[in-house]
């Protein structure tokens, strides 16, 4: 008799820059998810779909959990907490190669907060990074942050129990159908993931400040008449004039290069050429301005 069908929602949380986008598109076996080594790179919750025979597990990328100083701040956190009361199992992410900290130790507070009700497995990443005796390290330091339902090291660079840790979420799915068709990787709109392709390519290489301060925004994607070209207009919101000079940069060196890097994985997504048109405006403070925030999509789920 063969093993029952399962499915269900695992969420991925852990401090800012804690590995998750790069493991959920390594669990997913393509790019479904933004990746920096910038923290708070991530914005919204991005499903990824991980098809077996016997079972389909939905990933849910969050925002890295965080004492909020802005507006923004509190709306990515309370996405955190929402989508935690809403999946069946969660990953808490612990990076080998920093030792657990004040951060660690409130989202472990967070999830103890949860009573037991959601599993909780938790994953050290990056072990990749580190030597074996550091991981071991690790292992114990975040085994002592809670009552864990499991733990499993992984390194999503080199795979390294990348299915190992895919058989222990599924374990805790319950029984049932799928819930995506098959061969679907993300519930995500089009212009969702071409703005975090942007997104993605305007933040390589920039100074620190910039990744809070940068919005995109797809303004259109239309077939262009009388040709086989997607025109691709995206809108780049950062919050200060000078924000805005290192994003273009010096004679518009740097916002080509972007759309360079951009277009191919849009092209990749969509499976056309595109012409890519990029505009950054200056939306000033809009991270503290909920009218602002809205026009830039992050509303209250």
């Amino acid at each position: 008799m063969s093993a029952p069908f399962r499915s269900g929602f695992a969420c991925l949380v852990g401090r800012p820059n804690a590995g998750k986008s790069t493991l959920t598109n390594a669990l997913v076996g393509a790019k479904v998810a933004i990746t920096s080594d910038r923290p708070q790179t991530t914005r919204h919750t991005i499903r990824g779909i991980v098809h077996r025979e016997d079972a389909q597990l939905v990933l849910v990328d969050t925002p890295g959990l965080h004492r909020p100083r802005t507006m923004l701040g509190d709306h990515l956190n309370s996405l955190v907490r929402s989508t935690l009361s809403e999946v069946d199992v969660v990953a808490f992410c612990v990076p080998a190669d920093q030792k657990v900290g004040p951060g660690d130790k409130f989202i472990a507070a967070e999830l103890e907060a949860l009573g037991g009700r959601t599993p909780v497995v938790a994953v050290v990443t990056k072990t990749d990074k580190v030597p074996r005796q550091r991981v071991m390290e690790q292992l114990l330091a975040v085994s002592a942050l809670g009552e864990w339902a499991d733990v499993v090291p992984t390194s999503a660079t080199d795979g390294f129990q990348v299915d190992t840790l895919a058989d222990v979420l599924v374990s805790h799915l319950p029984e049932g159908p799928m819930l995506y068709p098959d061969g679907e990787l993300t519930d995500e709109p089009a212009s969702v993931m071409v703005a975090e392709l942007v997104r993605e390519a305007a933040l390589e290489g920039v100074r620190d400040e910039l990744p809070h301060s940068l919005a995109v925004v797809v303004d259109e994607i239309v077939p262009r008449e009388g040709s086989d070209l997607l025109d691709v207009r995206v809108d780049l919101f950062v919050e200060r004039d000078s924000q805005k000079a290192i994003v273009i940069g010096k004679g518009g060196s740097r916002l080509r290069d972007v759309g360079t890097r951009a277009r191919s994985g849009i092209e990749a997504l969509l499976g056309q050429r595109v012409y890519l048109d990029l505009h950054v405006r200056v939306a000033k403070e809009w991270q503290r301005d909920p009218k602002k925030l809205g026009r830039l999509g992050f509303t209250e789920r």
